[in-house]
């Protein structure tokens, strides 16, 4: 019974809260703001917005990012409440610790791990294909010259020695300090929101209303049936689930907490703002673009650049490519900045080794795990086919989202507040028993403050909602055709 107690041992929320740190704590609520910013509106703001209203949504792909932002500010908030309350590196990870128990962390911190190595090595290979279509394939042609690696069904068919680069010199900016690395992601995030800016601003002057009220008629028999909404309401939908994609990355503003001078404050602040910020980047260019140029016609690999050379503007066409490469760099930062934390937590928790959470007394950040962690999302962004990078990044993220969710829903009935000095509440004491659990769903002594019995009875409840959940949404995608015919 000693092996199953250690794999649900819980951190003690209130020391871990006070716990020291030996990162230096330099990042302001605009620091961070900048940072999910930039993790977040990388590629795709350049890619998204055409996808979805060609194939999914058409010019309705302004209702899916909306959509989309609503379930995103929901998690949002759940990690901003964690960020306040429990302000240390290792984001979901030190959250499901101090919540549901040890075996969960450790599954939770190789899953963010995979997510942020994955994502960063997507969006080095999304810079370099992204590079090389911008210039005729030229980058491409030189990558498939001097480093094949021949067809495999997983691996890429040539080394990204390009992106391979990137990720590495991204990786020596990271590991020398976290001031400098955020002073440059500040400016190139600024960048980016200026290119974001330019696009909405003077792509307003070639905007056609007709574009939104396209006839049946004119439109391809793919196309559905023009107008706003030519895919109907379902089609809205399904562009909010891919949608949904391109708000995540705001969760690294909660990894970097013991880096935050004001981490109660600051972390929800900027978690709120980023997602703003981002909702209206998506909003505007998605109305714009499909108001330049209608929906069915738009590129899907890269829609900005597009319609400005389709508007016979190829001045701006170029301003957007720098600007793509800026705000890429940006995200490549954002997305590689929590990796060394989640190293750094597992490390002083004893589930990963100890060496990878040393920190550079010069520097002030996790050395030997950033170098480690910088080589393998290099390698991984080199080698890795772009879509099997894409695919296994949006596993760690929907699982991530989906336990610190749960974890809030379980630290509020489950810890006293009495951590965060301002308050008086107590915890009370009741035995837990079958009877005990069936009188508290009904609240016969209405309790007001957390208990070990409140604490059984939203275990017992989330793990049920849960299993519930992923019945029936599995009965559904295997059996759907029988459901249709039911209801």
């Amino acid at each position: 019974m000693s092996w199953l107690k250690q794999l649900i041992r819980k951190k003690n929320l209130k020391e871990t809260a006070q716990e020291g740190s030996q990162l230096g704590k330099v990042l302001s609520t605009f620091d961070l703001t900048a940072l999910g910013v930039g993790c977040t509106l990388g590629v795709g703001i350049f890619v998204l917005p055409g996808a979805v209203a060609k194939y999914l949504a058409g010019p309705g792909v302004i209702f899916s990012f909306f959509y989309a932002a609503l379930t995103s500010v929901f998690a949002g908030l759940c990690f901003a409440e964690f960020g306040a309350r429990v302000p240390k590196a290792g984001s979901a990870y030190t959250y499901s610790y101090v919540t549901v128990g040890e075996f969960i962390a450790f599954v939770i911190g190789w899953t963010l791990i995979m997510e942020y190595a994955i994502g960063s090595a997507s969006v080095a290979k999304g810079l370099s294909v992204y590079l090389s279509s911008s210039f005729n394939g030229k980058l491409e042609d030189f990558h498939r010259r001097y480093f094949p690696l021949g067809e495999t069904p997983f691996f890429a068919e040539y080394f990204d020695f390009f992106g391979f680069i990137i990720t590495i010199t991204t990786t020596i900016g990271l590991a020398v300090g976290v001031k400098e690395s955020v002073l440059l992601n500040n400016f190139l995030t600024s960048i980016n929101v200026s290119i974001v800016l330019f696009v909405i601003i003077v792509g307003s002057f070639k905007a056609d209303l007709k574009n939104w009220e396209i006839p049946a008629s004119d439109v391809p028999e793919w196309a559905g049936t023009g107008g706003f909404l030519p895919y109907g309401i379902s089609g809205t939908i399904a562009g909010a689930a891919t949608c949904f994609f391109g708000y995540v990355g705001f969760d690294c503003i909660s990894a970097s907490g013991e880096e935050v001078k004001n981490p109660q404050k600051a972390i929800p602040l900027s978690i709120i703002l980023s997602l703003t910020i981002v909702f209206f980047a998506y909003f505007g260019i998605s109305a714009v673009i499909t108001l330049m140029w209608p929906y069915y016609l738009q590129d899907p690999d890269a829609p900005l650049p597009y319609v400005f050379l389709k508007v016979n503007w190829p001045w701006a066409q170029w301003i957007v490519v720098v600007g793509g490469v800026f705000g890429l760099l940006a995200s490549m930062i954002g997305g590689m900045f929590p990796l060394p934390r989640i190293i750094y937590a597992m490390a002083n928790d004893g589930l990963l080794f100890k060496c990878l959470g040393i920190v550079n007394v010069k520097f002030q950040t996790p050395l030997i795990g950033t170098v480690i962690s910088g080589i393998i999302t290099g390698i991984m962004a080199g080698a890795l086919k772009l879509k099997q990078l894409v695919d296994l990044m949006s596993i760690g993220t929907l699982l991530a989202y989906t336990i610190v969710s749960a974890c809030v829903l379980l630290l509020r009935d489950s810890e006293p507040y009495e951590y965060i000095e301002q308050t008086n509440l107590v915890t009370s004491k009741i035995k837990v028993t079958f009877r005990s659990i069936l009188g508290q769903l009904f609240n016969y002594k209405v309790l007001k403050t957390p208990s070990e019995i409140t604490s059984t009875v939203v275990t017992i409840n989330t793990f049920l909602f849960s299993k519930l959940a992923i019945t029936y949404f599995t009965a559904w995608y295997n059996f759907g055709v029988y459901f249709n015919a039911l209801f």
